[in-house]
């Protein structure tokens, strides 16, 4: 699910390099989109695989976290 998440990523800073969008406009779109993604991750774990909420939320932070942190600071210009 990370590299989904990377995947992502790559996709839409992508895009909005060859549409001539700065980066800060598009980490909003990739933040909502990897958010509600984890999300559907996190209730798919929840409703359909049987594993309680309180085991999924860190694993939810985990698996939001790491693509989201590598996108800000590739944002910030150190990625």
């Amino acid at each position: 699910m990370i590299l989904a998440g990377l995947a992502l990523l790559a996709a839409v800073y992508g895009i909005a390099h060859l549409r001539g969008v700065p980066r800060r406009r598009a980490f909003p779109a990739f933040a909502v989109l990897w958010g509600l993604a984890a999300a559907v991750n996190l209730w798919v774990g929840v409703a359909h695989a049987g594993y309680a909420l309180a085991e999924e939320v860190p694993v939810f932070g985990l698996v939001f976290a790491v693509p989201a942190a590598l996108a800000w600071l590739v944002l910030r210009g150190r990625g």
